[in-house]
């Protein structure tokens, strides 16, 4: 797992061919707004978080944020105990986000 500063983990993203974007907030939150192309699994779905995130492909790069970085940095964890090799938390998370939005 590697924390990443916003503009960091934006132009990684950006250069990363494999890469996936994980939005790991509530429904609710992400109805408020979301960073594109980003899919949502809720962490706070315990159980049902780590049933969906073990159907992802173990190959790819996944981009993890979440509001402001704690949920992220916690999927991140868990993700690295299923396998997943390359896990990118965004510090800040999506309130210090400065970059494109979904609203």
């Amino acid at each position: 797992m590697m924390n990443l500063a916003q503009e960091q983990w934006w132009q990684q993203y950006q250069d990363d061919s494999n890469a996936i974007i994980l939005d790991v907030r509530t429904e609710e939150e992400v109805e408020e707004s979301s960073i594109p192309n980003s899919i949502n699994i809720d962490i706070y779905k315990g159980q049902g978080f780590l049933d969906e995130v073990s159907n992802l492909d173990k190959n790819k790069n996944y981009y993890i944020y979440c509001k402001s970085g704690g949920r992220s940095n916690q999927a991140c964890l868990l993700m690295e105990q299923l396998g997943f090799e390359n896990t990118y938390n965004l510090l800040g998370g999506i309130t210090e986000w400065t970059g494109p939005i979904n609203e």
